[in-house]
């Protein structure tokens, strides 16, 4: 009791009798903190997220081993030139228990660390199925290495030297400022695959320019954990990126008059992050609009543009803006669906429209089911319906 109520400065705790031989001092309860007074040779990932496995809320913490002297390496900044992202840490929000795991098992660093403290590390192997599926792939790592893969994705020596290709991370307009745009992670079907994949995601342009020539994901699922997949546009091809798309909006009419009304009545309007979707050959974005009044700064969800580079919609919500997008907004608010649209592949069976339902309204109710299997875990359940949900919105866009 001493030593705790000295560590702690309160001598409550030398005279409480409400502290007992069973009781437990829970501290260093800050996530980031607490794993880095166990291991502080590590370093940690600046987005620890939770879930629930087994019944219990848990919180993951992305570890690296870096180093300073890995020979012949890039530095970044300066402080390294080698990371790894080699370690899990998973803390118990209830007990505060922390495992450590090693993912990585060649990476020299983690190997050495394990055998200098002995029974810190557990092996992958032993880590519950039920934590290996919620891992992802570490969004500061990510971040590192789009900067290196932005400058060596030049693969030609001469052009390297003249930095002829040099490419750079686009910007978007946020909370009504310009900032760089941020990795996210978004459910994609990657080139050459049939599934849904779940990857950390970013953008490129040509340094100091804002049309897109690239992007690099990195997928999370557990059987491709790491991969990395880089999709060039080539300088045949003109897309169009995220500031160009910031410009289209500012330049749409009925937004403009729609964010100046919203201002003058004493709310906040917040122009959220700008999205960049490649969905089947093309490329969708999608920039979310949020309300928050001056009595509540908590912010609303009020609409939604959409943009498929050529035009620019908006929406009560996605689906109704893709609506508009697709041209199957119709003014009375109501389009019936044709016996060719009930043929088309992600009608019926699992999932099935009814046909006097919407086409735009099908894709609303697909979307509203796939969160409600993705909220209720059922990953499989949510990959089927978001394949219908891609069909749909396919057999829309070829109606259009």
């Amino acid at each position: 009791r001493l030593l705790f109520a000295t560590r702690f400065n309160d001598s409550k705790i030398v005279f409480s009798r409400d502290v007992t031989p069973d009781s437990r001092m829970l501290f260093a309860r800050d996530i980031r903190e607490r794993v880095r007074r166990i291991a502080p040779f590590l370093q940690y990932d600046g987005d620890p997220y939770a879930f629930i496995a087994d019944g219990r809320l848990m919180w993951l913490v992305d570890g690296m081993t870096t180093s300073t002297a890995y020979p012949y390496a890039e530095r970044f900044g300066d402080h390294l030139n080698y990371i790894r992202n080699s370690v899990k840490a998973t803390v118990d929000a209830y007990s505060g228990e922390v495992s450590f795991y090693i993912i990585d098992p060649e990476d020299p660093l983690a190997a050495t660390y394990a055998r200098v403290f002995p029974g810190l590390f557990k092996p992958a192997s032993e880590m519950p199925e039920s934590i290996a599926n919620h891992l992802r792939y570490p969004e500061d790592l990510f971040k590192i290495q789009t900067r290196m893969y932005a400058m060596y994705h030049m693969t030609d020596p001469e052009v390297f030297y003249n930095r002829e290709d040099l490419w750079g991370l686009p910007r978007e307009i946020y909370k009504g400022q310009q900032q760089e745009v941020s990795p996210y992670y978004v459910n994609m079907q990657l080139p050459g695959e049939q599934g849904v994949s779940f990857v950390l995601f970013t953008p490129f342009t040509p340094s100091r320019k804002d049309n897109m020539v690239a992007w690099l994901a990195v997928s999370s699922d557990v059987d491709e954990y790491g991969r990395m997949v880089a999709f060039n546009f080539g300088k045949q091809h003109v897309v169009f990126g995220p500031m160009q798309i910031e410009a289209q909006i500012d330049q749409d009419t009925e937004i403009s008059k729609m964010l100046s009304l919203w201002n003058q009545s004493g709310s906040t309007v917040i122009r959220g992050n700008l999205l960049v979707y490649p969905i089947d050959g093309s490329i969708l974005y999608v920039e979310p609009l949020f309300l928050a009044a001056q009595a509540s700064q908590l912010p609303q969800l009020k609409r939604v543009i959409v943009s498929d580079g050529t035009k620019v919609e908006i929406g009560s919500d996605l689906p109704d803006a893709l609506a508009a997008l697709t041209g199957w907004r119709k003014s009375s608010g109501t389009s019936t669906l044709t016996e060719a649209d009930v043929d088309q592949p992600g009608y019926g069976g699992e999932g099935a429209v009814d046909q006097d339902g919407l086409s735009a309204g099908a894709a609303l109710d697909l979307y509203r089911r796939a969160q409600e299997r993705l909220r209720a875990g059922d990953l499989a359940g949510y990959e089927q319906l978001q394949r219908q949900l891609e069909q749909v919105l396919k057999s829309m866009a070829d109606g259009e």
